[in-house]
């Protein structure tokens, strides 16, 4: 695990291996990273209630689930998991202060398509169903060796205009024009 700090973007990196355990250890290492970022906010007047934080950090582990168990099945098995926060700043647009990007790359050049579910209560086929609805964006980018899946998930704020004392700034919705997170 490593974290990288820069102006706008914290940046925490687990390496990955193995397949018999790799989505518990993912949700455990996000789990503990949204703790430690104090994401999506703290407390406070006028912000996101407890539940909504709760639901809010709930949904980020879904997806996690979701893109690292896609990995497993259909990618040759996940190498790395990246969670990127923008932070506030003059450079945090279009992405807003407080909003995540995960990132799941595996060995596998094959990107994943929506598939649909064949048989009820059969598992499979609803992975990149939840992505798009619970995501506010997601993609795939082919790299060296294989490909990365990233979503981009916003971090829950008060009332339009009124930034919390944690950063979260209301912004565009969705990100706005694709540029590269946090700039």
């Amino acid at each position: 695990m490593s974290e990288l700090t820069g102006s706008a973007v914290r940046t925490r990196r687990l390496v990955l291996y193995g397949a018999a355990t790799v989505v518990g250890r993912c949700r455990t290492f996000v789990r503990g990273v949204l703790a430690d970022w104090a994401w999506p906010a703290p407390e406070h007047p006028g912000g996101p209630t407890a539940g909504e934080r709760d639901a809010a950090v709930e949904d980020v582990l879904l997806l996690v689930s979701e893109a690292v168990t896609n990995a497993v099945r259909h990618g040759g098995g996940p190498t790395e998991l990246v969670l990127r926060l923008c932070r506030r700043g003059p450079d945090s647009a279009p992405a807003r202060a407080g909003d995540l990007r995960i990132e799941v790359s595996d060995v596998s050049r094959e990107f994943p398509s929506v598939r649909t579910p064949t048989l009820r209560g059969v598992p499979g086929g609803y992975g990149l169903m939840m992505m798009n609805l619970l995501a506010e964006r997601w993609g795939v980018v082919p790299r060296r060796g294989g490909k990365t899946v990233w979503f981009e998930v916003a971090a829950p704020c008060q009332a339009r205009g009124a930034p919390s004392p944690a950063g979260c700034v209301p912004g565009p919705e969705p990100f706005g024009k694709p540029e590269p997170f946090g700039k």
